[in-house]
């Protein structure tokens, strides 16, 4: 019979998220060998290694990958139960991990975190910024519990729920021959010198859509942060396609001139992603709820 405590589950769960048993063990605070021989006999008991060790970090193989979800369940579950059961109602506590795109994550924080953050005080968020690629993956493999998305996103364990309007502009520097131009036409961009995002990421995706419709130009750069593009386009290195909430304070300043292209569509949605299989316990339901996502 299998008796494994919930303390070998935070165990399993913290190794899992963050790929070494001393990491695990600080996040507990626990000693390293205690953290140690609470994963041995989690796996004695079932008789099964949970992960493969690969360049110094434990990663999780096929069985601990399977079970994972598993754990986190039993262990929100085993949360709700001490909460519910408390006369006084006590608040929500607890970790809720969240993955947001680099825009949203840089730009909209206030707009993702606000409003739970002033309703759940004794809520610990931890948030990771990178682009949607990486944060789709690792919704599926379940490090986060919800993610924050600027592209799209198709995969049948993802349920992707409309957040936001986003809208691009493409960017400038004032004294570049398009930013003095008038009544801009498509003809305009040919020859043009553009500073783009990394593959992987949304407004690179939607920057290839917006150059489909032009003619053909040079990539300059590639850059994976969109501060560094903007800067990029500032210092006359190219021109972008640029979220117009990351650039609305160089568009006030003057280093950058949005152009004026009404033939170009440059909206685009922002996304929750929700893991189809993921227990849905008090925290998750109520970070849904206050960003008006509920269903």
């Amino acid at each position: 019979m299998n008796n494994i405590s919930p303390r070998q589950l935070e165990v399993f769960v913290q190794i899992a998220l963050l790929g070494s048993v001393r990491a695990a063990a600080e996040r507990l605070y626990l000693t390293q060998p205690a953290a140690s021989m609470a994963l041995a006999e989690m796996e004695r008991q079932l008789d099964a290694p949970l992960f493969a060790r690969e360049r110094g970090r434990l990663r999780l193989n096929p069985r601990g990958r399977e079970l994972l979800p598993l754990a986190q369940e039993l262990l929100e579950r085993h949360a709700e139960f001490g909460r519910r059961g408390r006369e006084d109602g006590a608040a929500l506590s607890g970790e809720l991990r969240i993955g947001a795109s680099n825009t949203v994550g840089n730009y909209r924080v206030g707009e993702l975190l606000g409003a739970f953050v002033r309703a759940q005080p004794q809520v610990a968020i931890r948030l990771r910024v990178a682009n949607t690629e990486a944060i789709a993956a690792a919704m599926l493999e379940h490090s986060l519990d919800l993610g924050c998305v600027e592209g799209p996103v198709t995969h049948p364990q993802l349920e992707v729920r409309p957040w936001r309007d986003d809208l691009l502009v493409v960017c400038a520097p004032p004294d570049h021959p398009l930013a003095r131009k008038r009544g801009l036409k498509p003809a305009d961009f040919a020859g043009a010198r553009w500073v783009m995002r990394e593959p992987g990421s949304a407004t690179r995706a939607t920057s290839e859509r917006v150059l489909s419709q032009l003619p053909p130009g040079e990539t300059v750069l590639e850059l994976d942060q969109i501060e560094a593009i903007k800067q990029a386009v500032i210092a006359g290195l190219g021109i972008a396609c640029l979220p117009q909430v990351a650039v609305t304070d160089a568009l006030a300043t003057d280093r950058l001139k949005a152009l004026k292209t009404p033939f170009l569509d440059l909206h685009r949605k922002l996304s929750m992603l929700v893991h189809r299989q993921k227990y849905r316990g008090a925290l998750l339901d109520a970070f849904i709820a206050q960003a008006g996502l509920g269903r």
